[in-house]
């Protein structure tokens, strides 16, 4: 397929300098019509077959190591047949599956293979598919402007494409319900309600269902007090997906528990979270629910004074977060192996591009033949024949160097989010030690005001086992941003040979936009002296009140 693309477009530009040349694109837009609509028609039915397989008896989430497994031999199956199209849905399937299951690794490897080999084939729509579901990711990692942009590029390419009546609505209200779930889960009410009103907009001209949207709006209206409504839309959409989508129900339990508690019901919004969890055990999708529901109910039992509840839920959220985030998850893991693993994909890949040259290559020759035998017929055609044919060849060049350019432009894209990645999961370590720190504190002092109610003593052993220290919450700190940041801190001596272990440590939680009062926490020291140190190193780097530090100390 793109071998006739990559030939069209050569013979498109000298067709208005000859005859023959227009006989040939005719010939060859012909074939490569009828090849291309009978690949496309083929490659929907081998897919469709497998999303069968996977919905059978809930397979995907109900099952999804058997999920992973048949969908990894489909890949294989694809890739060696050079079926591209079912090879990225087959990787974004899987890496989908990945994501519900928290292994943001590889799901971020694949979505990543997928829109490379989607970019390769211009393929509009699935490119579209793969930025929605690269915002889904990176809104899992907090990383919202990344998670826009992508929600934003995916909407803007389906838009496009429904103006060209390529596709139907029901792919913008998708990329609408994208951005709804984003803004309603960072707290953004106004934004997720218009969102919200445009796919209402647009529901008269889809026959589809707007159960999903449904939910969020009766979500939204429960945290803006309308009570009733709130509660007889999420009703609605619990009894839609308990009949069509059951794993779904682990969304609307939690949204069912979250307005029952800010309408003050505490015991039903505990029912439906516990149930939101019991599904969650059931259907391995969807498990960011699950923390969510763990810290709603750390919440409750909390204000309840039912502590033993509380520390068991709070413990659970600080296992889930340290399984995703902490140093020793699989997450980690990998993205420690990413850079390697890179490189073995890029390998392939040129060994792909080769093999696609040398079809090229064989492609042009047979056409040159034939243009050698037409040509020869009329003697004065040679001279022509010989400056279409060098012009011919560097376009050719023209196009490798900037194949070459746009793929190295999207190596160094993805080595920098990367790096940005890893300092992302630093920072959200630190805070969880010092979020954790916070909450012992804050548990002692209500034990200090309860200590008829409960065992002191016990409980105390309990908070003993789990605190730590200032100091071995910065030794844990500082190794992994060694790691990350290799030559951070060379750099800043190198230059600034008077820097004490003190000056380096506030550098360090500076360039990672640390609080003053984060700083405070994590290093065992007052909000004062930390003043005092970021002080004294703007004396030491002769900068002004009007310099900001931490740019400064982002160059290093």
């Amino acid at each position: 397929m793109n071998d006739f693309h990559f030939e069209n477009h050569m013979l498109h530009d000298t067709r208005s300098n000859s005859y023959i040349h227009c006989f040939m694109v005719v010939l060859f837009l012909i074939a490569g019509m009828n090849i291309l609509t009978f690949h496309s028609t083929l490659a929907q039915d081998n897919y469709t077959s497998i999303e069968n397989v996977l919905r059978k008896n809930e397979l995907k989430y109900s099952n999804p190591d058997s999920s992973i497994l048949v969908l990894k031999t489909k890949i294989e199956e694809f890739r060696e047949a050079k079926d591209t199209i079912n090879l990225i849905r087959s990787l974004n399937e899987l890496s989908s599956i990945h994501a519900h299951l928290l292994d943001y690794g590889n799901s971020y490897d694949g979505y990543w293979e997928a829109l490379l080999l989607a970019d390769q084939i211009n393929n509009e729509m699935l490119k579209a598919k793969i930025y929605q579901e690269l915002g889904w990711l990176y809104s899992f990692y907090h990383r919202d402007d990344e998670a826009l942009k992508y929600f934003n590029l995916g909407l803007s390419i389906n838009k496009e494409l429904y103006a060209q009546k390529t596709i139907d609505v029901s792919y913008i209200i998708s990329d609408y319900f994208s951005l709804i779930n984003f803004y309603r889960m960072n707290g953004d009410y106004e934004l997720a309600a218009r969102y919200v009103d445009s796919c209402y907009q647009l529901k008269e001209k889809t026959t589809n269902s707007l159960l999903y949207v449904t939910a969020e709006d009766g979500y939204l209206e429960g945290m803006n007090g309308n009570f009733p409504s709130a509660l007889a839309k999420l009703d609605e959409a619990l009894d839609y997906f308990q009949k069509n989508d059951r794993s779904y129900l682990i969304v609307i339990h939690t949204l069912l528990g979250k307005v029952y508690l800010k309408k003050g019901d505490l015991n039903k919004g505990a029912d439906h979270l516990n149930e939101s969890l019991r599904l969650s055990e059931v259907f391995q999708s969807h498990s960011n629910y699950k923390l969510m529901s763990h810290e709603a109910l750390a919440t409750l039992y909390s204000q309840s004074s039912n502590f033993q509840n509380a520390f068991q839920h709070s413990r659970e959220v600080n296992r889930i977060n340290a399984e995703i985030f902490g140093p020793n998850s699989k997450n980690n893991k990998h993205l420690f192996e990413i850079n390697d693993q890179y490189r073995l994909q890029k390998e392939k890949e040129k060994e792909l591009i080769k093999e696609q040259h040398i079809a090229n290559l064989e492609n042009e020759e047979r056409l040159n033949v034939l243009k050698l035998w037409l040509l020869g017929v009329v003697l004065c055609s040679l001279v022509i024949y010989g400056l279409l044919l060098v012009k011919n060849i560097r376009r050719k060049h023209k196009l490798e160097k900037k194949a070459l350019a746009d793929r190295r432009a999207l190596e160094l894209q993805k080595t920098n989010e990367i790096l940005e990645l890893k300092n992302k999961e630093l920072t959200t370590t630190a805070l969880q030690l010092i979020e954790k720190d916070e909450f012992i504190d804050k548990l002692k002092n209500n034990l200090s005001d309860d200590k008829g109610l409960v065992d002191v003593n016990n409980l105390k052993k309990m908070i003993k086992s789990v605190q730590g220290t200032p100091g071995s919450n910065w030794k844990e700190f500082e190794a992994r941003f060694t790691a990350i940041n290799q030559s951070f801190y060379e750099n800043l001596q190198k230059k600034f040979p008077e820097l004490t272990q003190t000056d380096l440590k506030i550098c360090a939680l500076v360039k990672l936009n640390f609080s003053s009062k984060e700083m405070a926490s994590l290093l065992g020291i007052s909000i004062e002296s930390v003043h005092t140190s970021r002080y004294r190193l703007r004396k030491k780097f002769s900068i002004d009140r009007n310099e900001n530090l931490g740019e400064f100390i982002s160059k290093f």
